[in-house]
């Protein structure tokens, strides 16, 4: 699992069948101090997550372990918002 921001959605009219109705997130990855790492990555989010907020990413197969992804052909999932980020004693993030 890897901490990332949510940067921006992905609308698609035509996609993959099994894919109706998931909500699609572009996200970008956070390093151990905070700082956004270059780069996008989109995922599928299973818990309603929004713009500008950190979350917790499953990526591989893992992702599809998650609750409804099993037949859909996804490679990373959104899986928890997070509400707080300490390291070594130091708040890195606060909802």
């Amino acid at each position: 699992m890897r901490i990332a921001k949510v940067r921006g959605t992905v609308v698609s009219t035509y996609k993959e069948p099994s894919l109706q109705g998931v909500k699609l997130l572009v996200l970008q990855f956070v390093d151990e101090n905070g700082e956004l790492i270059p780069g996008h990555e989109v995922a599928a989010d299973m818990v309603g997550a929004g713009v500008d907020e950190w979350v917790l990413v499953s990526r591989g197969s893992q992702a599809r372990h998650v609750r409804d992804c099993s037949d859909r052909p996804i490679d990373a999932a959104v899986i928890a918002i997070i509400d707080t980020v300490t390291v070594e004693n130091r708040s890195l993030y606060r909802k």
